[in-house]
């Protein structure tokens, strides 16, 4: 990297109105900060599998809720949830579980069951820290952080929103290393399958 590369750097000129960010292309790696665009680096493979992962066993317990008369729920990654209108405030979660939406489509705090993070080297404050306050803050009742290892998912941290703070509470912290199928009653009754999730399996020695 050129060490004069900051000098490129053109401030952007206002805060992005709520228009002008439904005309930018959907497939940029940026969130909004109150009003301010932030640049997200492409996810790596690991990243991306766990997401994938994670989607897919959230899914299929939705499927199974919904069986049970949970009501219709969606199960998406990266997709954008309009935390603030004014100044604009637009995260994407890496993987998001939700009541089915229905007017524009647009996703609220309101519709959300579950987000969840996956934590890599260049994330950890924003996953941890600001996220985690925006959502409980959102509302959100369900936060999951998510941690990965050379074998995959390595810990799952859950939280729960504590209403009366609007702050969120660990409520526990599933590790693959300590073996077996972990059930959960919330957001939805689950079973964590590792074997399911890919690459999340002990790694080898060494």
């Amino acid at each position: 990297m050129p060490a004069d590369w900051f000098h490129t750097i053109t401030p952007q000129p206002h805060p992005l109105t709520l228009d002008e960010y439904r005309l930018l292309p959907g497939d940029l790696r940026i969130e909004i900060i109150d009003g301010y665009v932030a640049h997200r680096p492409d996810p790596s493979p690991g990243h991306q599998a766990a997401a994938r992962g994670l989607a897919d066993l959230l899914e299929k317990h939705a499927r199974e809720a919904m069986n049970r008369g949970y009501g219709c729920l969606t199960v998406n990654t990266s997709v954008d949830l309009w935390l603030r209108d004014l100044p604009l405030h637009v995260r994407r979660p890496d993987v998001a579980l939700f009541r089915c939406l229905n007017g524009d489509g647009t996703l609220r705090p309101v519709d959300v069951v579950l987000v969840a993070e996956i934590v890599e080297a260049g994330s950890e404050t924003t996953d941890t820290c600001d996220k985690h306050t925006e959502y409980a803050r959102a509302g959100i009742l369900h936060y999951w952080i998510v941690r990965l290892d050379s074998g995959g998912i390595a810990l799952i941290e859950r939280y729960r929103l504590d209403p009366a703070t609007m702050a969120y509470r660990h409520i526990g912290t599933l590790m693959r290393d300590e073996g077996g199928s972990p059930e959960i009653s919330a957001p939805i009754a689950m079973v964590i399958d590792w074997p399911e999730l890919p690459g999340s399996t002990p790694a080898g020695p060494g």
